[in-house]
Formats: structure tokens, sequence, C-alpha cells
């Protein structure tokens, strides 16, 4: 097994481990560079005003009016999290102030949008994703949460995951740790446990559990290495370690370690086959299991 990773990345919080290692996304890839994906957001949404003119003064508020991608995600989230107990001003500001204060937050969230564009097939421009998939949302909302948690504000961590599960379907726990470059496909019903741990690159589709064996304390949640890709319905149960590049076949119920870059199935999981080190299954969404799977 590998020693333990950190999902930030190269100069993230101490505390999470070794540093993981900078892995490029594929030759295809887009730039991760933030003025880059900026300003391709904006030349989408000045095309968006005359395609939808109803949609117009929206697209406008949101990225047009802003003057960076961390303050057009923080108005997005608080449009579609905002107006429950908190109003979408008081949401706003407390989105904003997560992006600011995190200075990896920006770069985690473009990091986040240019894995669904390079990913996801039907995705064929950033503002589509930006505007209107849940799991994007969903994974930038865990992320002020995250931020909120780690500045002992658990009450309003709290809410913002109770939002994000009301609105989006999807239940992640603020305390968990998430790296960048993380696609969660469709969102509906993903559950993150309070101590999982997900490093960067990894794919996450529809019904996905990382959660705990029982009532134990401490400890108790998956450990997701880079470039896994967890397939729909998939569960990760107890403090188990799913190694790099490693393939969860749908509705594959995990329960022990799955070693680097092999492919488990089954109830309870097993290992079936094995991928050639060096591929990123999370990045190819490749969803052949072997034979008869």
């Amino acid at each position: 097994m590998t020693t333990d990773i950190n999902p930030y990345g190269a100069g993230g919080p101490a505390g999470l481990g070794e540093l993981a290692r900078a892995v490029p996304l594929r030759d295809l890839s887009r730039s991760n560079d933030e003025t880059e994906v900026w300003r391709e957001l904006r030349g989408e949404a000045e095309a968006a005003l005359i395609e939808e003119p109803l949609y117009a003064s929206l697209v406008q508020a949101t990225i047009l009016d802003q003057k960076s991608i961390a303050h057009a995600f923080a108005y997005r989230l608080a449009h579609r999290l905002g107006d429950g107990d908190l109003s979408r001003l008081a949401m706003r500001d407390l989105c904003l102030s997560a992006f600011e204060a995190d200075p990896l937050a920006g770069a985690h969230a473009v990091r986040d949008l240019v894995a669904i564009r390079e990913r996801d097939p039907t995705c064929r421009r950033y503002l589509d994703p930006f505007l209107f998939y849940k799991g994007l949302a969903a994974l930038e909302g865990y992320r002020v949460a995250h931020w909120l948690w780690q500045q002992g504000r658990v009450t309003l961590s709290l809410h913002v995951q109770s939002r994000i599960s009301e609105v989006f379907g999807a239940d992640i726990h603020p305390a968990a740790r998430i790296g960048a470059g993380v696609f969660i496909d469709h969102a509906t019903g993903v559950v993150i446990g309070e101590t999982s741990v997900v490093a960067d690159d990894v794919s996450i589709l529809q019904s996905v559990t990382l959660g705990g064996n029982g009532k134990d304390r401490g400890d108790r949640h998956p450990k997701i290495e880079r470039g896994v890709l967890l397939s729909v319905g998939a569960k990760v149960l107890g403090n188990v370690r799913v190694g790099e590049g490693a393939k969860i076949a749908a509705a594959a119920v995990v329960l022990h370690d799955v070693p680097a870059h092999a492919t488990v199935a089954g109830v309870p999981a097993k290992v079936v086959s094995r991928t050639q080190r060096g591929e990123d299954p999370a990045l190819s969404m490749d969803q052949f299991f072997g034979d008869g799977i």
C-alpha cells in the first residue's frame, strides 16, 4: 500500500500525510489556469445572452457582473442554497469568505470544473456544469462547509451540509477531506462520511457511499487514492484504502483494502482484473470491469 495521501496536493494544509505528487490530466485536457478558464466561461456566458434571452439576466448577474470565478461560484451557490434558514445575501457572503480565505479553494473549483469538461461526454462547455450540474454545486458547497468546519463554526457548516443534501441529493460531511479535480457525476445518492479522504482526480458516480461499517468512532471511513473510479452504486465501507488507479464496479460492496490498479466487483468485492500502471480509470471513465461483469 502507498503512504498517506494529502488530497490537497503540494502546499496543502499540514497534517494530511505525505504530499500527493502533482499529476497532469490527459494530454487532451484543457488548462487548469484560473484566468484562462474564467475567460472562456465569460465568453460562453456572453454567447448565452444571445442564445436564450429569457435566461440573460441570471447569466449576466451570475457570471458577467462578477469580478472573478470565486465571486461567480459564491453568487451561484448562494442563489441555489440560500433562502432556507439563511438569506441568499448571507449565504453569498459566507461562500465568498470561504473562497477568499482559502487560497486553494479557487484553484480546486477550477480543477473540478475542468474535470467535468474533460470526463463527461455530454459536457461541451464550462457554462453548463457551472450553472446546472448538481455534482459540481454539491462539491463546491462542501468546500464552503469544510472551511467553516475547520474554523470551528460547526453549526453553520452543518447547515450548509444539510442544504446541499436537500437541494442536490448528496450528503457530504463537512469534516471529510476531498482533493481537487474530483468529478461527482449526477450527485444523486452520493454519501461521503466524516473521516473519508478522497484524493485528487477521482470520479464518483451516482449512489456511491463512502461509509462506516457500524458504530465505531474515530477514523472509520474509506481512504480513496488518486485516479480511482467509483462506479454507480458502489459502497466502500469502513476504514479501508482503495489504491491509486483502482476501479470499483457498479453495485460492488468493498469491505477490505483494494490494491492499486486493481478492478474489483461483487458482494463482497473481489479482484477481477488489473489495470496497467499509469492508466487513470477516473480520467478515462472506462467502466469495463471484465468479461461477464
